[in-house]
């Protein structure tokens, strides 16, 4: 009989004794990995932390505690625990739950959580406005796969030495981020060795010879030999007590340390450093972890053929030009730079979850005479917006930013739509924004961006369906008609097409029509004036995977308005909302871009 499906709430592990609850966490994992199978989701990073999850649950009460998990794809075992185990085997898909945490979804979900580098802050945030109101509960965020040294994390540790009492901070130390884990920092922490007792050793010196002088004398003795045997003594400087490492792994451990550490917490802030294995449970996933951080059905490995050719590309371009360095943060699998890496590790740079500073590091890398390619996801990239338009564009460096998963990604849902690059990156001056068709044109692009002196950005998705859909490849950018420009016919409909997805869309839905032109705009910005000055067409329709405010349609409205033409422009993007998880198909849908809306446009303008 299943212990798990009598969980249906966290107060049901208390009832459970040791057995019965590394039952539980068997359970969690068999669970996890099966629901993968069918769904696809973050594999390794839930498959790690299982242990950890259900010892926090079973030692909190987070009905009135609080829990911030920091990156909120280790949550799948906090939701298992938290009364959503019957809706588990709908994760990620429509109508369903999210793979992250889901404020919308459970009280136990304080935030909604997608992106790293937050829960520091957020729980010192949550921990001033007790204080404030009065309350009394504590805080506890789990901070994981890399990070923990995000520039936001550090500086919500750094910004002062005083930190409040009920706060804790678990360092969930798996050694990876997305890919393994070459931070500085993270390798200072990670060598430090286990100091067991050291809060019930105080408190037995205090019990022995009570608050006199020897008691202040032997205190500050201990400190001043964990000075010299703690490296991360430091934690001390910045308010925390540090406690580490445990293995996050060993429930009865875990249960046991954490039930120290609350006590030891009510009037201190507690850095606990915990050691998981990432992928524990799961042989393949044990041993490549970062191939198995993020998988799809069958638990097959993700990846694109646009990402497969920026990679094949990059390594052309360095073996002709050394000057090409390659730099992502963190995730060199799923941007296609791990060939990279294994081809001209000098000419690869991975930073880590640190994308302020990967571009910043970049524009250095530009002043300095290189050729810079930044690869990062677009949701991802918007984390630098400051380092993109101060350290790039305002000095109007040459440096190319691949910007992989553009537009919207299926089911990982409301925090990963690269839905706002588009609007993002042509407001900001000296940047070129790109949009080829295929994988072909992606490499293409790519090559023509190096050969800039100029910011440049090229967008493309994580489609896996990629086909050739134009004649004339990329070239220089210029926008190309793909259907109806050979009969001589007047056309009354243009479609404007940017990316591969809304082409095909365009292309279907005006098969067989007459009077309907179709262009691929293979340059988001600078605009193709040259095209839309020679558009004879009554109406004009524009289709992007980005938002409608300051997008692409919002760039052709202003070109006509500026011009004085007059133009009937329908512009089709994604609605003023954030895009739940759903397939791709049903998510560009209820942004009117299919097939079926495009052909009623064109029936009520033809």
């Amino acid at each position: 009989m299943s212990l798990l499906k009598n969980v249906a709430d966290p107060k049901d592990l208390k009832k459970l004794n040791k057995n019965e609850l590394n039952e539980v966490t068997r359970e969690i994992r068999e669970r996890i990995i099966s629901v993968a199978k069918s769904n696809g989701g973050h594999l390794s990073s839930n498959l790690g932390i299982i242990e950890t999850t259900v010892a926090l649950h079973y030692v909190f009460d987070f009905s009135k505690d609080k829990i911030v998990w920091d990156v909120g794809h280790q949550c799948y075992a906090h939701k298992i625990l938290t009364g959503r185990n019957a809706a588990f085997d709908k994760i990620r898909e429509e109508g369903g739950i999210s793979g992250f945490c889901d404020k919308d979804e459970s009280e136990y979900d304080v935030f909604s959580s997608g992106h790293a580098g937050d829960s520091v802050a957020l729980g010192l945030g949550l921990c001033k406005a007790r204080d404030l109101l009065g309350e009394d509960y504590a805080v506890v965020v789990v901070v994981g796969d890399g990070s923990f040294v995000n520039g936001l994390n550090l500086e919500a540790i750094t910004a002062t030495d005083y930190k409040p009492g009920n706060f804790i901070v678990i360092l969930n130390d798996n050694g990876m981020s997305i890919s393994k884990n070459r931070n500085g920092l993270y390798k200072l922490i990670s060598k430090s060795t286990i100091k067991k007792g050291y809060i019930n050793g105080k408190k037995a010196i205090k019990k022995v010879f009570g608050n006199s002088f020897v008691t202040k004398g032997l205190i500050k003795f201990r400190r001043f030999l964990k000075r010299m045997f703690n490296k991360n003594y430091y934690f001390e400087e910045f308010g925390f007590k540090y406690v580490g490492n445990v293995n996050g792994n060993d429930l009865t451990s875990m249960i046991k340390i954490l039930k120290n550490v609350k006590t030891g917490a009510k009037n201190n802030s507690v850095l606990l450093h915990v050691i998981t294995k990432k992928g524990k449970g799961l042989d393949a996933a044990e041993e490549r972890s970062d191939l198995y951080h993020g998988v799809g059905k069958e638990l097959s490995i993700c990846g694109t053929p646009y990402s497969a050719r920026i990679g094949k590309a990059l390594n052309e371009c360095i073996e002709k030009d050394k000057k090409v360095v390659a730099i992502t943060a963190g995730m060199k699998d799923g941007t296609g730079l791990d060939v990279v890496e294994k081809a001209f590790p000098d000419n690869f740079i991975d930073v880590g979850i640190a994308e302020e500073f990967a571009v910043t590091y970049a524009a250095g890398l530009a002043k300095g005479g290189m050729k810079p390619v930044v690869a990062i996801y677009s949701t991802f990239l918007q984390r630098a917006y400051d380092e993109i338009m101060q350290d790039v564009c305002l000095q109007n460096l040459p440096v190319v930013f691949c910007l992989d998963r553009a537009g919207v990604v299926g089911a990982d849902g409301k925090t990963h739509q690269g839905v706002f690059d588009i609007s993002y990156l042509s407001g900001l001056p000296n940047m070129t924004v790109l949009s080829p068709t295929d994988p072909e044109e992606t490499e293409q692009a790519l090559k023509y961006a190096l050969s800039l002196k100029t910011p440049c950005a090229i967008r493309y998705p994580n489609d896996k369906n990629a086909m050739k859909l134009t004649a004339e490849g990329f070239r220089s950018g210029e926008w190309e008609t793909v259907s109806g420009g050979l009969t001589r016919e007047k056309k009354k409909i243009l479609i404007l097409a940017v990316g591969p997805r809304t082409l095909k869309i365009a292309l279907e839905a005006s098969n067989d029509v007459c009077g309907v032109r179709v262009a691929a705009v293979k340059r988001v910005k600078p605009l193709d004036e040259e095209f839309l000055n020679s558009a004879n067409e009554e109406t004009i329709v524009t289709l992007e995977e980005n938002v409608l405010s300051g997008g692409f349609g919002s760039a052709v409205l202003n070109y006509y308005a500026n011009k004085k033409i007059r133009k009937n422009v329908i512009v089709l993007a994604i609605k003023d909302e954030f895009v739940d998880y759903a397939s791709v198909e049903s998510q560009l849908t209820k942004n009117g871009l299919s097939v079926e809306n495009v052909r009623n446009i064109i029936r009520e303008n033809i």
